[in-house]
């Protein structure tokens, strides 16, 4: 039997002033390596992507960080400040596409941005710079260039009783990555907590009652996965369930 297709939503970016879909190499290698999958790149294409015949060729999804923010009407937000960076055309692909994956039981694992989209999309509401809210950790990434410190670990997460994170490790807490300035505001109801930072500021969820894995982390698991051991877990997880699927697709 092949390898599990993992599908992985781009971003727009711009290069040289010109418009590609692309996705990060460190998410790409994470599935490759870290889940032994293949990566299947789903172009930003909203409501031009034909859903059915790419949910009809993977077997789970990967929902990426990057450096945009969900568009805040999709939560009833206040609007962005000027020069924050958006890319409604990724928003216009994943948020109509989580709610498939849940309906079909496709296996989905969302990280930073993509944890906010399930949250999103499911129904619940972000704050948009967590670092001017009172009682609130500074979140955002350490200033430097290097991204040995960028992706260092900045601050403990506790697991909730009963958390897949706490069965998986047999540990209450564990250290993370940070690098972001939005969070959950508003947890969906379909969602459970599985982890929280000291601030109380909601850093993994899982949907409640999934007909699949359907698993979201606020940090960077991708970033050197192999070498931690909270990064493998997710992955292994995510992978089993992945495996699981394609037997069932195949069949």
């Amino acid at each position: 039997m092949h390898s599990p297709v993992i599908g992985i939503p781009c971003d727009i970016k711009r290069v040289d002033g010109a418009p590609f879909h692309a996705a990060g190499d460190k998410y790409v290698t994470a599935i490759a390596d870290g889940v032994v999958a293949t990566p299947l790149l789903i172009p930003a294409l909203g409501g031009q992507l034909d859903m059915e015949q790419i949910l009809s060729m993977v077997d789970g999804v990967l929902l990426t960080g990057s450096v945009s923010n969900v568009e805040p009407h999709h939560y009833r937000g206040e609007p962005s400040r000027p020069g924050t960076l958006h890319d409604p055309r990724r928003d216009g692909t994943t948020l109509p596409l989580i709610e498939r994956l849940l309906a079909d039981g496709i296996p989905v694992l969302g990280i930073c941005r993509g944890f906010q989209e399930m949250n999103v999309a499911l129904g619940g509401e972000l704050h948009q710079h967590i670092q001017e809210l009172p009682g609130f950790l500074d979140h955002r990434e350490p200033d430097s260039e290097d991204p040995e410190v960028l992706y260092a670990p900045q601050h403990r997460i506790q697991f909730t009783r009963g958390s897949w994170l706490q069965s998986w490790l047999g540990e209450p807490d564990a250290m993370v990555n940070s690098l972001h300035q939005q969070g959950v505001r508003r947890l969906a109801d379909c969602l459970e907590a599985e982890a929280m930072a000291d601030d109380g500021l909601i850093e993994a969820f899982r949907v409640r009652d999934a007909k699949a894995f359907a698993f979201a982390v606020q940090w960077h698991p991708e970033w050197r996965h192999a070498e931690n051991p909270v990064s493998r877990a997710i992955f292994k997880a995510f992978g089993d369930a992945c495996r699981a699927r394609q037997r069932q697709r195949i069949r």
